[in-house]
């Protein structure tokens, strides 16, 4: 039995456009054949992640298509990404109901909210050119009225010295940045997607995307380059998530020769129960995804106590603790120390250790120990 998935035309007529998904998701269904052109009206980044990835295997490998959305406010790090390295969980913390995300692609580390626009633009393998599909947000943005916009070589939107997009960490600045982009390859497709910076909270932005003291924290994964930004509007206030939708769709079309009309995606039951949408949404919040596929890593630390210094080395692969060398001077306990970090901490989930109560002759330094190690790695 097949599913209905509803979509409705980016106009304004009320009519309803309507196409049919086989079960099996066959290349040959009628959503890989129809539509050039999505607009989520979701704001939930489970959702939107997994109708990307969702289009990206399903559209017919020959076609140009393009999504555009934008998510309630959360932090997305790249497909080989180390939270623990690009989050600062002390302030996510203070800000319930903002989750952080691992998505399908690589890349760096993005904020995402309602005043921030993704773009996502999916082509054949064999025509994909990063440049091209930077020129076609750039037209966009001019179109806007930022004409003194530029693509810079890494194929972000910039205006002076900054940036206007988010797949990298920031620092907020009076000029910048507006756009960054991040990529994915398989098989005979590949697409090209961003976030541009329209009216996001870059004080929220700074606080989420920048650790603390994570500096000897040495990964085998991506890490994210610190870029200064600024929001378009900070250019000219009259930009819109409306307007820059519109700018993208029409440079979109004349790229690439599409007459439709854009058609709009909702979050409905029938949506979301499409068994390969269902099972990406599930599988975006789990340990296994967001922690578990974590690269290796490294976490050199050091602490000064009361009764003497202390220094550890944590080494950690798919968020699973391997070793943990714990070195000990100034206390007659340091074998102790040492032993301890062995046998209480390889084979936990780094981040989650939780401290129990102790033994009744737990000696104070293994006591203190555990509360710094914790807070260490959380």
């Amino acid at each position: 039995m097949s599913t209905l998935l509803r979509f409705r035309p980016f106009t304004a007529r009320n009519t309803v456009r309507s196409f049919t998904l086989n079960a099996h998701h066959q290349p040959n269904s009628a959503v890989s054949a129809q539509h050039a052109i999505y607009i989520s009206n979701s704001t939930n980044p489970y959702f939107n992640l997994t109708l990307e990835d969702w289009l990206f295997r399903h559209k017919s490998p020959s076609d140009p298509l393009l999504l555009i959305y934008r998510d309630e406010p959360c932090v997305v790090i790249g497909r080989n990404q180390n939270p623990w390295k690009e989050v600062n969980f002390d302030a996510l913390r203070s800000h319930p109901g903002v989750p952080f995300l691992r998505r399908r692609s690589g890349g760096g580390t993005v904020y995402h909210d309602l005043g921030n626009t993704n773009f996502s633009i999916h082509l054949p393998r064999t025509s994909f050119d990063r440049h091209v599909t930077g020129q076609i947000v750039l037209r966009a943005v001019r179109s806007l009225g930022v004409t003194t916009a530029v693509l810079n070589e890494r194929n972000d939107i910039c205006v002076g010295a900054d940036k206007m997009s988010g797949v990298l960490h920031r620092a907020p600045r009076l000029a910048g940045h507006v756009s960054g982009s991040a990529y994915k390859i398989v098989n005979k497709r590949a697409y090209h997607h961003g976030t541009m910076l329209i009216s996001t909270r870059l004080d929220t932005l700074g606080d989420l995307l920048r650790p603390k003291d994570k500096d000897s924290m040495v990964t085998k994964g991506v890490a994210s380059v610190r870029s200064p930004v600024c929001n378009l509007q900070q250019y000219d206030t009259n930009v819109t998530h409306e307007a820059f939708t519109a700018a993208v769709v029409n440079e979109f079309q004349k790229e690439y020769g599409v007459n439709e009309q854009p058609c709009i995606v909702h979050e409905t039951d029938d949506v979301k129960n499409v068994e390969y949408i269902r099972k990406g949404m599930a599988e975006l919040p789990t340990w296994d995804w967001a922690y578990g596929q974590t690269p290796e890593f490294t976490y050199t630390i050091n602490r000064t106590f009361p009764w003497g210094d202390v220094s550890a080395e944590i080494r950690a692969k798919h968020g699973v603790i391997l070793d943990c060398s714990i070195k000990a001077a100034g206390t007659s306990h340091g074998a102790v120390l040492e032993a301890f970090g062995q046998s209480f901490y390889i084979g936990k989930r780094y981040g989650f250790v939780e401290n129990d109560e102790g033994a009744a002759d737990e000696v104070k330094e293994i006591a203190d120990v555990k509360v710094w190690l914790r807070g260490a790695m959380s």
